[in-house]
């Protein structure tokens, strides 16, 4: 059964949260990673990147030992403050469409271990040294692993009650996001949540593989055991019916040296194609895709007899375009490192897909219809992997909000 742990989080001091929170290091473009750089200089970017302001060169073991002198500067300023009680942390984010709200805790590395917390994406083995190594020199965490658990009207009458007072933190962010921040440090109603969710089957990770496989590594090499910090995996755990899933959509920069007929005739044996002319086209059901090519936008529906399935993967609309498209058609072996294969977030219009293939970067583009939680619990459950970029899953959280010390 799943466990759950409070822990001491280092914070922003509530004067600057706003201040210091920031998006994933990832998410900024160079030019808006310079300005946060140049004129916020409470910014958690600044740990982030902590060679920055000296354009400095450096191996990764000598950066990441400076993310953690620079988190320490912050906490020796009084920017960042640690707890004083263990505690449970509720997260709301109230973004202009919708809302996610969710629990902070730690999560069992033993549970992942035993598949109580399971997966369904796979991992980079570089990328997860990296991340390990990465954590083992800052020494924090502050990317929380975001999970899932099934819908549960007890904790969401829990979650309710507890966020009738005055949040610790509420602040805004120059995304129209608006953020709160609890703390339940009352160590009844922490056992009693944590008894909850000791009656949870299992969590599903929904983003977050990579960090979560780095904290196993991590914990795995720990000798002190003292130090159970890092038996525990930062979490953000919200119900499977409040995560917004995205799709992925498919760019490529080239017909693998066919005509646009021959390519047409290749998928007319596989699916039923019908011109939208210029007329942009969204899927609105599993197994129908779009595509744009040659300035037109196309329906393509599997055809019936394909319709065989012997796994919840072989019936994932991002495994069908594979298996029947960009492999046998278009040569796209390596759906992660082949150069004429790009991707683009379903969070983005699919005007955005043609733009991009009239700007004469790529030759053609596939639109899908998301994914939904049932089937990526199918697929965890079964021990399958779901093809790389599937999913972009909201609620992204942000740096700096709560730290986890390691």
């Amino acid at each position: 059964m799943a466990k759950i742990v409070p822990f001491k989080a280092v914070r922003p001091t509530r004067d600057k949260v706003c201040l210091v929170t920031c998006r994933s290091y990832e998410e900024y473009v160079n030019a808006e990673l310079a300005a946060q750089l140049d004129f916020n200089p409470l910014s958690f970017l600044h740990i982030l990147k902590p060679a920055y302001t000296n354009q400095e060169t450096v191996s990764f073991e000598k950066r990441y030992k400076q993310v953690h002198q620079k988190y320490e500067e912050f906490k020796n300023e009084i920017i960042l403050v640690k707890d004083k009680k263990p505690a449970i942390y509720i997260h709301k984010i109230v973004t202009k469409t919708q809302s996610f709200i969710g629990i902070i805790a730690g999560t069992s590395v033993a549970d992942y271990c035993n598949e109580i917390i399971k997966k369904h994406e796979d991992i980079i083995a570089f990328r997860v040294r990296l991340l390990k190594e990465y954590m083992r020199y800052s020494e924090f965490n502050t990317e929380p692993v975001l999970m899932t658990y099934p819908d549960n009207k007890t904790i969401e009458n829990w979650i309710f009650n507890c966020t009738q007072k005055l949040a610790d933190f509420e602040f805004s962010t120059t995304k129209k996001e608006i953020h709160y921040l609890w703390k339940i440090d009352d160590p009844l109603e922490i056992n009693w949540i944590q008894n909850i969710f000791e009656k949870t089957e299992s969590l599903y990770i929904a983003d977050g593989h990579h960090r979560t496989e780095a904290l196993k590594l991590l914990s795995e090499e720990n000798t002190d055991t003292q130090k159970t910090s890092k038996n525990h995996i930062l979490s953000y755990l919200i119900s499977e019916n409040n995560v917004k899933i995205y799709e992925f959509n498919r760019l490529v920069k080239d017909l693998n040296g066919l005509t646009k007929e021959e390519f047409m005739i290749a998928l007319q044996k596989n699916f039923s194609i019908e011109n939208k002319l210029q007329q942009p086209f969204q899927p609105s059901h599993k197994h129908q895709f779009g595509m744009y090519l040659d300035n037109e936008f196309y329906s393509l529906v599997l055809r019936k007899e394909k319709e065989v399935f012997h796994s919840a993967l072989d019936s994932l609309d991002t495994q069908i375009l594979y298996k029947e498209v960009l492999l046998p058609i278009l040569g796209i072996e390596d759906l992660r490192n082949d150069e004429r294969i790009e991707y683009l977030s379903g969070k983005q219009s699919v005007l955005e897909v043609k733009n991009k293939i009239d700007q004469g970067e790529f030759e053609i583009g596939f639109i899908l219809f998301p994914s939904n939680i049932g089937e990526i619990k199918a697929l965890a459950d079964a021990n399958l992997i779901m093809p790389p970029k599937s999913t972009y899953i909201e609620p992204k959280f942000r740096s700096g909000l709560v730290v986890y010390e390691l």
